[in-house]
């Protein structure tokens, strides 16, 4: 399958998701430009992505393009890159495994040439769509926040609600 091909129904399940996730959480789901944003073609392979990672999303207000591949998801490692250059290595990971006592290590290593700026753990108690159970989205962001708080067009500087 092309990665067009993949970015494309990643959107199509995101949108119809979020309207699902929408009704059973009461929580407004993506406005008409954030879905505009994300159902944006990511770049096939930008540099600094490793090679076996595909695009799996648009552009996500507040994360940028994200990057995997299919076999390691949900868990990750799910790589961000926005405006030239990776941003993040994110894992999400089911809050039945942080309750079951499990450990994991060296799974948030940055990109070679990067480093870690801060880790951000958010909590996601409905999940979202693409990974709709609880649990937590933790990413090691490269950049600081005062950056990519305003990606793909979210002007508010804040993260969606829905997200």
């Amino acid at each position: 399958m092309k990665p067009s091909t993949i970015v494309l129904a990643v959107a199509l399940c995101f949108s119809a998701a979020s309207a699902a996730f929408a009704d059973n959480t009461k929580m407004m789901g993506p406005s008409p430009s954030e879905l505009k944003w994300m159902g944006m073609t990511s770049p096939a392979h930008p540099t600094g992505i490793p090679a076996d990672a595909l695009p799996v999303m648009g552009c996500i207000p507040t994360m940028g393009y994200h990057y995997a591949n299919p076999k390691n998801l949900p868990f990750g490692p799910i790589y961000g890159w926005y405006n030239g250059q990776p941003t993040f290595t994110e894992i999400m990971v089911d809050t039945k495994l942080f309750a079951s006592g499990q450990s994991w290590s060296n799974e948030l290593k940055p990109l070679p040439g990067y480093k870690i700026d801060h880790v951000d753990f958010w909590f996601e108690p409905h999940g979202h769509p693409g990974y709709p159970i609880p649990h937590y989205d933790i990413h090691a962001w490269y950049i600081p926040a005062s950056q990519y708080m305003y990606f793909c067009g979210n002007k508010s500087g804040k993260k969606p609600a829905w997200l």
